[in-house]
């Protein structure tokens, strides 16, 4: 008998870039076998993406149609900068970033981590996002063609490529970063001060944006152009610009720039990711538990809800409270409600035409609102507290057949899966209000303001409620809690967007009674607030627990993820 002869491993074919994008691909198209709703989902979201991107290539290239280049340089160095920061924090407190190849897959594939570092990082690169800033931000290269020639516009569109592999090795390096932070508990608490840092870094760049173009100083605008142009946020955006007027010499130098810095993002990627695949981060060195009295059923109990009864609804509560503290893609929810929470308002109310910049007393904050305004945002502070659970059995995926198994009723289901999520969002929006009247110097508006917070959350529970039930989607297993599958991204922003017009729909009511009602509404905001809030959120619960009862086998296909 012949005996066929294979070929020796070290013949075998070396694994390129392109393997990994052909993986991509497939995956992608796995995904969408068998679901055509997140096909046309996937569809809509990228023709919307690419009609803003059209419309913001016209916008960034107006200095070429008007003919002007004394603005190449504002909106080269801004445009591009701005988009490198929200390439950097975006991923982090709303859209993730596309994992569809997980990198815990290929741990125990030999490998080169060099390999593996460059096939992802291909990957990454074959998305929609990436193609509409692209299409942005040709804009650049056409800016540069007309005032400098065809040799500046050669050099804009490398400065763009480089830019856009910025943007991607940036969004990959610090989503891992911190997803192995997140992952360890003894860590978190850093991880949180420094996602709030990071996101807190927005409020004073638009503070300055807003003084900037109220004071109309273009001389002092270009001035802060030039200085972002010569760091890694404005360096590949303004080559092209430099070239056209005349600054050949600076072109490499900031290419060079760009260069370094990717090869640091991927060096810093590659560490986390490897650390990631081989579970490199741990909680430390184990410690002896502590005694719990009670027995075995008390120490299932999270200290936060020790006093629940011991029944199935206190045991339902017990778990998903455990869950959104130790599971790091829930905490990274609860970490974004935080930072956003307080950072909108602030913005809102402190940011607006009360902000100037005086040149011998600096920073002068006037706080000239009103309760409308103040109603208004912290009513989308409350829908965006309840917008987390607009996917919550997403986060069980396969494990959610327990509780189908255990034949839980749905509105059991969903109120304990509220209360144990109320439990950690409640105190944020109580220290949001708070704060808020504090820094306003108005302490008689605290009642109000926390009804808003309480009536909009309640009514965004209900809603979102009904949204996990009827568009539940599976999410990557993986460590990395900012990870989102191919076409999830979109799935995710588009109910997130539906979710978000349903529930201020529902809290415009409160809005209406501080427009109404005057002073009586600052005492009887909290009241009302509080009883319309969680009015809405039982009646919510009571309707979408038929609709969960009815749909359970549905729900479980829907988010257990596709091997």
């Amino acid at each position: 008998m012949a005996v066929p002869v294979t070929e020796p491993a070290s013949r075998a074919r070396p694994i390129k870039a392109r393997h990994f994008v052909r993986l991509k691909l497939r995956v992608m198209a796995n995904n969408f076998r068998g679901q055509a709703w997140r096909a046309v989902l996937f569809v809509i979201g990228a023709l919307v993406g690419f009609w803003i991107a059209v419309g913001a290539f016209f916008g960034l290239a107006t200095p070429a149609f008007a003919g002007d280049d004394r603005y190449a340089l504002l909106v080269a160095a801004f445009a591009g900068g701005l988009t490198v920061l929200g390439w950097l924090l975006l991923p982090l407190v709303f859209f993730g970033v596309d994992e569809t190849l997980d990198p815990a897959r290929f741990a125990l594939l030999p490998l080169p981590r060099r390999t593996l570092v460059t096939g992802l990082f291909t990957a990454a690169l074959v998305s929609v996002p990436t193609i509409a800033v692209l299409l942005a931000l040709s804009a650049l290269v056409v800016n540069a063609g007309v005032f400098g020639g065809w040799s500046a516009a050669v050099v804009a569109a490398l400065g763009v490529i480089l830019g856009m592999l910025l943007c991607v090795a940036a969004a990959r390096a610090v989503t891992s970063a911190f997803a192995t932070m997140l992952r360890s508990r003894r860590v978190r608490d850093l991880a949180a001060v420094l996602l709030a840092v990071a996101a807190a870094l927005l409020g004073p760049l638009q503070l300055a944006g807003l003084a900037a173009l109220r004071d109309a100083d273009w001389d002092r605008l270009a001035g802060v152009a030039t200085v972002v142009g010569w760091t890694p946020f404005g360096a590949p955006w303004t080559v092209g610009i430099d070239v056209a007027q005349g600054r050949v010499w600076a072109a490499p130098v900031k290419l060079l720039i760009t260069a370094v810095t990717i090869a640091a993002l991927l060096v810093w990627w590659s560490r986390s990711l490897e650390s990631a695949m081989v579970g490199a981060a741990s909680s430390g060195p184990a410690r002896s538990k502590p005694e719990v009295s009670g027995g075995a059923v008390a120490a299932l109990f999270p200290r936060i809800a020790d006093w629940l009864p011991r029944d199935r609804f206190g045991a339902l509560v017990a778990r998903e409270a455990r869950y959104w503290w130790r599971d790091a893609r829930r905490r990274a929810n609860l970490i974004t409600i935080a930072v956003v929470g307080l950072f909108v308002p602030l913005m809102v109310n402190v940011g607006g035409q009360g902000f100037t910049i005086d040149s011998e007393q600096g920073f002068d904050f006037t706080t000239d609102t009103s309760p409308v305004l103040v109603s208004l945002s912290m009513l989308f502070v409350g829908l965006l507290a309840a917008m987390t659970l607009a996917n919550q059995f997403g986060f069980d995926g396969s494990a959610y057949a327990a509780n189908v198994i255990a034949g839980i009723p749905g509105r059991l289901e969903l109120r304990a899966r509220m209360a144990a999520f109320s439990l950690y969002v409640l105190p944020m929006l109580a220290f949001v209000a708070v704060v808020m009247a504090l820094v306003l110097g108005e302490p008689t508006w605290m009642g109000f303001m926390a009804g808003t917070l309480f009536a909009t959350f309640g009514a965004g529970l209900a809603v979102n409620s009904f949204v996990s039930v009827l568009a539940a989607y599976s999410l990557p297993e993986t460590s990395n809690p900012f990870a989102m599958n191919s076409g999830a991204g979109v799935t995710k922003s588009l109910l997130a967007l539906l979710a978000m017009v349903a529930t201020a729909a529902t809290g415009v009511p409160t809005v209406i009674a501080a427009a109404l009602l005057g002073d009586a509404w600052l005492w009887l905001g909290l009241p009302l607030g509080i009883l319309y809030g969680v009015g809405a959120a039982l009646l919510g619960s009571y309707l979408a627990g038929d609709a969960l009862d009815r749909r359970l086998p549905e729900l479980l296909s829907a988010v257990t993820p596709r091997r």
